[in-house]
């Protein structure tokens, strides 16, 4: 975790315009602030010594405007640009996973955890710790520099004091950036578990194991709970040691100024201004360390979502219309040594092939290798448009509708969707619902059956325009009628189009138009499977 990386301007360009606005209105305030002193100072000495206050005061109630105004400016592009920022890395991330193989994306839980709260924590890294930074970097000079001219004796105190906000701020940091990294990794620890117990929370029901995991999840959180304490209490604490650090440093330059006073070698409007400017030098220095806790998660965000955003990748899918073929593939999972696919030459032609072999040999990973979603081992693929219909399939909030015209690439009809749904027997499922098609559905298409939402999914790929449909145990939630049925629109869907369907049920193989078997976790090199 680094106080600024440049990084994030060249690979967030938005952040750019809202940063340079936001630095740019800090030094004005600080330039504002430092006309306030001399403007304050004016006023007291107007009345000490019976002069007219018009001038002096007006002059003061403007700045006091000013710095209002500036500070409502500041405010709007600070919540602006925040918003704007994590928007953009949250939609940066996805894009770029998205267009990346399944091995080299993130796993689930960091995945879930950087897309919604990192992203969202980078609001106040981006809205008010690195304007304060640039506000630390360029008021205290002016406020020294000022402090030359006006009282060298206290610019020399603040020269020679100065320095030691930002030392115990960094032994400070130091210590932060450890407890966030713990609190960080808590975090994601947390939202993988809780995704992984969401997900299988059917089948720990069913086997009476759901009990055990309140308990799990209550562990998790706990020490998710001891991390953010942890954290909030060295916040509390520096914020504390700053604010001291700087009160004595300022109390330092009052005592000279009003020792100086007492004896007469300083005037007192000399002396009002050396005492307003002081704290004003220690100031930003001190927001940056407040500003900093806070920031501190979007910071280790950002380390974590900068290198995954500079990575370069394209799927590996070889665009070849009319052909759909494998050569020399090979694959290995990571972090293993075992290939579950090794030397196979693969040719398919239009028509219904069914893929079959026992559980982990592989027939899974050769549908994603085909349709790109994996970066082969060794070989190639060569594949036109595809469309894959997984054992989990992809069902958003949105309307019925828009999740069968998802990928469909075209504007298509309510009468084709109703005659696609006929064809599977989900008009009825759907005329029933409130708002027919317009009926939206639950996260990951809760409302319907298992079965439903097969059926619903294998409709979806019916009106898509891919010129191959690869089908993972299409029939795997379904009763033997509705199986059947299914059957008969996968037979229909492959007259016209490439169908590569894995499927343990004889009556599918029945029809299938060529027969590749799977029967080891790899296959031997040099064996050509050819439709």
């Amino acid at each position: 975790m680094r106080p600024f990386d440049p990084a994030i301007l060249r690979t967030l360009p938005q952040a750019r315009r809202p940063l340079a606005t936001l630095a740019a209105i800090g030094v004005a305030q600080g330039a504002a602030t430092i006309g306030t002193a001399f403007a304050l100072s004016s006023v007291v000495v107007a009345v000490v010594k019976g002069m007219p206050l018009g001038h002096p005061a007006a002059y003061l109630a403007l700045l006091f405007v000013f710095r209002g105004t500036l500070a409502l400016a500041g405010e709007r592009v600070a919540a602006a640009a925040g918003t704007s920022v994590s928007g953009a890395l949250r939609e940066q991330l996805l894009s770029r996973w998205l267009a990346q193989t399944a091995d080299e994306r993130p796993d689930p839980a960091t995945g879930v955890t950087l897309a919604s709260q990192g992203a969202a924590s980078v609001e106040p890294y981006v809205a008010r710790y690195l304007p304060a930074l640039v506000s630390a970097a360029v008021v205290p000079v002016l406020a020294v520099l000022v402090l030359v001219f006006v009282d060298w004796l206290s610019a020399l105190v603040v020269v020679l004091t100065l320095p030691l906000l930002p030392l115990f701020a960094a032994l400070i940091g130091a210590t932060t950036r450890d407890a966030t990294e713990r609190r960080w990794g808590a975090l994601a620890d947390l939202s993988g578990h809780f995704l992984d117990v969401v997900r299988g929370l059917p089948t720990l029901v069913a086997y009476g194991r759901g009990d055990r995991q309140v308990k799990t999840i209550g562990e998790v959180s706990q020490a998710h709970r001891r991390t953010t304490m942890v954290t909030l209490r060295l916040a509390f604490l520096s914020s504390a040691a700053l604010e001291l650090l700087a009160t004595i440093c300022v109390a330092i330059v009052a005592v000279t100024v009003g020792l100086r006073l007492t004896h007469g070698s300083i005037d007192l409007g000399t002396g009002l201004v050396a005492i307003l400017l002081a704290p004003e030098a220690y100031w930003p220095i001190r927001r940056v360390g407040a500003e900093f806790h806070s920031a501190a998660d979007g910071a280790e965000a950002l380390a974590a979502a900068i290198p995954m955003l500079d990575v370069v990748s394209t799927m590996p899918t070889t665009a070849g219309p009319g052909t759909l073929s494998a050569r020399d593939l090979g694959y290995t999972y990571p972090g293993s040594t075992e290939p579950v696919i090794e030397g196979l030459d693969l040719t398919i032609a239009p028509g219904l092939t069914v893929l079959t072999g026992p559980s982990g040999c592989g027939k899974s990973t050769l549908l994603e290798l085909l349709a790109g979603l994996r970066r082969p081992s060794a070989g190639s693929v060569t594949a036109p448009p595809t469309h894959l219909v997984t054992q989990r399939p992809f069902l958003t909030t949105a309307s019925i509708r828009d999740n069968l015209v998802m990928g469909a690439g075209r504007a298509v009809p309510d009468d084709e969707i109703w005659a696609t749904l006929r064809e599977l027997e989900l008009d009825g499922v759907v005329a029933a619902q409130r708002q027919g098609l317009d009926t939206p559905l639950g996260d990951d298409g809760r409302g319907l059956s298992a079965g439903q939402r097969a059926r619903l999914v294998l409709a979806r790929a019916g009106l898509g325009s891919a010129d191959v449909v690869l089908l993972d145990e299409p029939t795997a939630h379904l009763d033997d009628d509705s199986a059947a049925l299914v059957h008969s629109v996968i037979r229909r869907m492959a007259r016209d189009r490439r169908v590569v369907a894995v499927t343990h049920r004889p009556e599918l193989l029945a029809l299938a138009d060529q027969h590749v078997p799977l029967l080891t976790r790899s296959i031997p090199a040099g064996r050509e499977v050819r439709a």
